[in-house]
Formats: C-alpha cells, structure tokens, sequence
C-alpha cells in the first residue's frame, strides 16, 4: 500500500508531512550531565538540518563566484583551497571551535565540549545551547557558518597565495579566531552580556571572514602588472557565467543562513523565519540594483560583475538585522550596502590593495555596516524608532572590537607564515597559473582561455 501511494506524485509529500507530524515533538530527554531538557521537537530540528544543508551548500556558490571572477590560470587552485577549508573547517570546528564558542568558561572564550565530550553534549547527543535541538543538529549548523567565515579569505587572495600557507591560515581561523569571536556574540560572552545583537552572522561570520582577508592581501601585496604606476589594470575574471551562478546559490543558501538562524520554525518561530526571509530577499535585490546604478554613474557602463557584488552586498548587510528590522528598512539597508560595495572597491584600487573578488567590500564593509544597522533601523531600540543612541553605540563599540581582534590576531598569523614558510608563490609561479605550480594540473586542460601574462 504505501509502495503503491509513493508512486502517486502527490502522496509522497502528504506521507512525509503526516510522519513529521507525528513525531513533531517527543518527551523531554535527561541531559547527562544533569538536570532536564526541554522538549526536543523534530519539526525545528528538521528545520535546522535544512538550514545546515542549504549553508553547507553555499560552498558551491562561493567556489564558483571565486573562480569565475579569476584568470582561467588559477581556477583549479581557488577551487581546492574552497574545497579545503569546509574540510579543515569542520575537523577543527568538531575538535576545539565548538568547545571554545559555546562551552561554559569566560567572557573571552568557552572551555567546555572539546571534540563534542564533556559538558557539550549529553550521551545520546541531546544537550544544545538551543534546548528544543538535539546537539548534533546545532553542530552541524554552526560548522558550516564556520566554513563559510573560513573560505570568504581565499578570494581576496586569490591569484598568487602558496597553497600550504592557506592550510595553516584556515585551521588557525577555523580553529580559534572564529571560535573566539562567536563566544563574545552567540556563546554568552562578553558582548552578548551588553545586549550586542548579531542574528546570523555579518560580524560574527562576514566582518570576520572580510577583515582577515584584508590583512592577509595587504601583506600579501598585489597581482603582478595590477598596478603601473597611477594606472590600474583590470585583470578581468575568465568566466562570468560561473561568478552568476556563484551568486545565484549563494543567494538560495542564504535562505537557509538568515531564517535557519531562528534555530526553530514552530511556534512564535513561524513569524520570526518568514519574516527574515522576505527581508533577506529584498535587501538582496535593493542590493543589486543600487550597485548597478553606482556603478554607472562612475563607469558609464551597467556593469554585471558589481551588480553581482551588489547582491551579494545587501545579503551580507541584512545578516545581522534580518529578524529586527521591517521590509522596509531591509530595502534601504540593502540599498546601501550597494553602494557601499562600489565605492569600497573603488576606494581599495586607489590605496593600491589588491582583492581580486570584492571580498573585503562584500564581506567587510557590510558586515560592519549590517551589524551598525540594527542600532538606526531596528524596531525594538533603534535610533529612528525613538530608542535613543544606547543600541548604536552598543553595536559600534562590539563591531570595531571584532574587526580589531580579527585584524591583529590574523595580522600576526600572516606575518608568522610570511616570514616561516612564505605567503607567496614565485613570480614565475604566478605569472605561469597556480593550477599548473601547486597543483599539476589544469582547470581546462588542452587549451588556454588568456595569455599568462
């Protein structure tokens, strides 16, 4: 009988929704370490398995924005350390990361849970920061913000970066910075003790992800031939159909990003989750147009690359106040972080900093202007809703201390391998294809999309 009900198209979604259903919640399970949890409902941890597929996913739209906005040369190259760094990202996130952002310890940093043992988790991995989420479920969400925080670096380094030298950045700040930082905001840390709000992540994920990445190009030093004296070469990207469709699933997943950050969709969750949706959409889109129109203004032209980059702008700056700010001010929220986007890769070109895909912008910039955002926009405390200066101020001071943790620490870590083991490819390295020196191999093996030089 339910063989015969599966064939039939729409039985299948009914069988699955009636199990869900029943199962929606189940008894309250006895933490190991003591005491009870909450009840644990497979609705909401269905929900953030989803979420977690669809960030995890992002992954995709990541490697591909990254390699199509980059010489055909250094595709291979841009893709492995993406590849790479959920990898790493995950082990280290499992061994320490997990253990040092949400284990019970101090303002600074967690120090409970180390490989998931301890107090993290109970025998039958029920125990969760969220009550209502088994932990495994809540890992897994969080170890793809991680990997995401992790892969934003290679893009702003791409084209001339060793290979090894990128292992050792991506365990440190898998392992540790992220960890640290998300302790201060999401693991009861310091920042969250004064009232900090980050909902899903554009300091704790994309200012931290951006600000290495600045560090680590700036010390990295520029393409060869990207800067002539007061000319500055576009070194354009090989594939723009590969960065669009980067874009689009990046686009998709931050759908599981900003709504599966309510960690539930039942009950008052129903609300919150359609809510941050249509506000992730919307800045999205106000993005894309508001970077096009900058663009033009400066260019003359409508050009696709930082439309794009537009897009992807608006997503990073609505990331942190989707759940407290009105359709309407995720419009405007977007619409800036537009702008913001062109006139920050403008302004890098002019100070000689050399980010082949926007990264620092993107990430950076907005993330820092999402997470200030909250204080003039949200509805709950805001400046333009009557709540005063105290949440802005709140939100400057817990930005800037992010952006100057991430930025010292991993100073020091690419100051470290620069002068150990080398940052840096050979310039005959760099001029012949990262593909071919530190990987033997090619993305488009038989034929040359552009010259070398």
């Amino acid at each position: 009988m339910i063989a015969k009900m599966l064939k039939r198209p729409i039985a299948l979604p009914v069988v699955v929704a009636t199990v869900a259903l029943c199962i929606s919640t189940t008894p309250a399970r006895a933490d190991a370490v003591g005491g009870t949890l909450g009840t644990i409902s497979a609705i909401d941890t269905l929900w953030v398995l989803m979420a977690a597929f669809f960030v995890f996913f992002m992954q995709a739209g990541f490697g591909m924005v990254e390699a199509g906005f980059i010489r055909s040369k250094n595709t291979c190259n841009i893709l492995t350390k993406n590849f790479v760094d959920y990898c790493s990202a995950s082990i280290m996130f499992f061994l320490v990361g997990y253990a040092f952002m949400f284990g019970a310890g101090n303002g600074f940093i967690g120090w409970d849970g180390f490989a998931l043992g301890g107090g993290a988790a109970g025998a039958d991995g029920s125990a969760s920061v969220a009550d209502n989420l088994p932990i495994w479920a809540f890992w897994l969400f969080q170890a793809a913000f991680c990997g995401a925080a992790a892969t934003i670096v290679a893009g702003g380094m791409a084209g001339r970066m060793k290979f090894h030298a990128y292992l050792l950045y991506t365990v440190v700040i898998s392992g540790l910075v992220y960890p640290i930082v998300g302790h201060w905001i999401w693991g009861g840390g310091w920042l969250a003790g004064m009232g900090f709000k980050d909902f899903a992540g554009s300091t704790v994920v994309h200012a931290t992800g951006g600000c290495a990445a600045l560090v680590g190009t700036i010390l990295l030093g520029p393409r060869l031939g990207k800067y002539q004296g007061e000319k500055v070469k576009a070194i354009l990207g090989h594939s723009i159909p590969l960065a669009s469709l980067g874009v689009f699933i990046l686009w998709f997943g931050w759908f599981g990003f900003n709504p599966g950050s309510t960690l539930g969709i039942s009950g008052e969750n129903t609300n919150a989750a359609a809510l941050v949706a249509i506000n992730t959409n919307l800045a999205a889109a106000a993005g894309a147009l508001s970077a096009m129109v900058t663009i033009w203004i400066f260019a003359g032209k409508p050009d696709l690359g930082m439309t794009m980059n537009g897009c992807l702008a608006g997503l990073v700056a609505i990331t942190a106040p989707c759940a407290y700010v009105d359709p309407a001010a995720a419009l405007l929220i977007g619409a800036i972080g537009g702008v913001i986007v062109v006139l920050g890769t403008l302004l890098l070109d002019r100070i000689r900093v050399d980010d082949p895909v926007g990264a620092f912008p993107v990430h950076g910039m907005n993330g820092i202007w999402g997470t200030l955002s909250i204080g003039l926009f949200a509805t709950d405390g805001g400046l333009f809703y009557g709540g005063g200066a105290g949440l802005l101020g709140i939100q400057a001071l817990g930005t800037f201390a992010v952006a100057g943790f991430v930025m010292v620490s991993m100073g020091i870590v690419f100051a470290a391998i620069k002068y150990t083991v080398g940052l840096r490819v050979s310039r005959e390295a760099e001029l012949r294809g990262l593909d071919i020196g530190e990987h033997g191999m090619e993305a488009y093996a038989g034929f040359q999309i552009f010259s070398t030089t």
